[in-house]
């Protein structure tokens, strides 16, 4: 984070931001504003603005939480990758809906989004999975993520076996590993203002295109 972003939040914080976000109005994008504050974030100098919050649910309703990280967003849905075999991935498989929350603390601003989430087509986790470092795309086929670990050096010395396998050769998409697109069906931007008068307004889909109105604080 640069210093101008450290000395902004000192100078805002417990204080709120005297610009809010615009009135409610049918012509607003959310993913268009979403587009918006995300630049901002990164413009910003924030470490890792693409984190957010992947919250899921298991079939009876129990949430779990955990912070992973954005890999691409458009109209249709926010994108994220994991192991397929981890606790996220057998809560999306049994309910297949989660919700995101991004928070930029030197903006005093959050996204909550919720929605349906779908699973992506190999072909689409490949071609991401190619862009990843080799060394996390190794680390993608050590990590049984999620399932009980001895201990560490078990750990390394499955990396050590991986690397002897695929030397000097391509390290493939494992097939327990993949990607999800959440479908946002309500999304909420919330601004921080003086005096707690925070700004929140919040989108909802609809067959039409999306409703939008403002919330208390």
């Amino acid at each position: 984070m640069s210093l101008k972003s450290n000395l902004r939040l000192v100078f805002s914080l417990g204080r709120g931001l005297t610009r809010g976000l615009p009135d409610a109005d049918a012509g607003l994008d959310p993913i268009h504003l979403f587009g918006q504050w995300f630049d901002a974030a990164r413009k910003a100098g924030i470490l890792l603005p693409e984190a957010m919050t992947l919250a899921t649910a298991s079939a009876d309703g129990a949430p779990s939480a955990r912070m992973v990280l954005l890999k691409g967003f458009r109209a249709d849905g926010f994108e994220f990758y994991t192991n397929l075999g981890s606790r996220k991935a057998h809560e999306l498989t049994a309910n297949p809906r989660a919700a995101l929350c991004f928070h930029w603390g030197v903006l005093q601003r959050q996204v909550r989004i919720e929605g349906g989430v779908r699973q992506l087509s190999p072909e689409v986790a490949a071609a991401y999975f190619r862009t990843r470092p080799r060394g996390s795309r190794i680390g993608a086929w050590a990590s049984r993520q999620s399932e009980p670990l001895e201990d560490r050096e078990a750990l390394e010395q499955r990396v050590r076996d991986l690397e002897r396998r695929f030397e000097g050769g391509e390290v493939p998409l494992p097939d327990f590993w993949g990607g999800y697109r959440l479908d946002p069906q309500r999304i909420e931007f919330w601004q921080g203002r003086a005096d707690r008068l925070h700004d929140r307004l919040v989108f909802q889909r609809e067959e039409d295109g999306w409703s939008t109105r403002r919330l208390h604080p």
